[in-house]
């Protein structure tokens, strides 16, 4: 690459970075529905054809600020992972670090579990950043029953169908009563981190922080990750 081409891909990096910066600003003022790329570019001091040269359409910025909203929440749970040894702990300290992150990314969160955008349709683009968190649990769990001595969930016989389905599409090794119960754990994770995010436990939940340990300590013996003698 010559050196004219070197500053020219720098130059679109930055503009790049500098763009999502401002959306995600609007995002944070005005919330994702009002989004604009005629405003983005008019705080940014550029002309909006010169802006679609970077996003032809509100929709394409979107899906970018989804997907890296995604990324860095599952850059952090992955990083949680790989600090604690025990599947348990493992548990425990990815649902940690997805609260965490919620915390600080407030409105990056909301893009990603609030409200769904008017209008707007998440490609498959999408599918492999937001799986980042979901396959760290898969993996505990895993990890986890490899030991035989672990207590498998129940699975009621009108559920098993569905069950089997389940686990065919999203981990073929599990049985299908952990995968069934995975997947119900997986929507509480983001139900008890909602709740808090958005106001729900106000006057309800004073120590948030013991609450969600405790909470997603239930979710972990629910997919199994204690022995049965537990």
């Amino acid at each position: 690459m010559s050196t004219a081409q070197g500053a020219r891909a720098r130059a679109r990096i930055e503009i790049t970075a500098a763009i999502k910066d401002e959306a995600r600003r609007q995002l944070a003022a005005e919330g994702a529905a009002r989004l604009s790329l005629r405003a983005v570019a008019r705080e940014l001091g550029m002309v909006s054809s010169a802006l679609y040269r970077y996003f032809p359409s509100r929709d394409d910025l979107l899906t970018a600020l989804i997907i890296d909203a995604y990324d860095s929440l599952g850059e952090s749970a992955e990083a949680a992972h790989e600090a604690a040894d025990d599947p348990f702990e493992r548990w425990i300290t990815v649902c940690e670090a997805v609260r965490g992150w919620a915390l600080d990314h407030p409105h990056e969160y909301a893009l990603i579990y609030g409200t769904p955008v008017p209008g707007y349709t998440a490609p498959a683009a999408t599918v492999p950043a937001a799986a980042r968190v979901g396959l760290l649990l898969i993996g505990i769990a895993r990890d986890a029953h490899r030991d035989p001595e672990l207590a498998r969930p129940p699975l009621a016989d009108e559920l098993r169908p569905e069950a089997e389905r389940m686990a065919a599409g999203l981990a073929p090794d599990l049985p299908p009563a952990v995968v069934t119960a995975l997947v119900a754990a997986w929507a509480q994770l983001y139900g008890l981190v909602g709740f808090e995010l958005f106001g729900q436990f106000n006057r309800v939940v004073e120590d948030r922080e013991t609450f969600f340990r405790h909470a997603v300590g239930q979710l972990a013996r629910g997919v199994g990750l204690v022995p049965a003698s537990s």
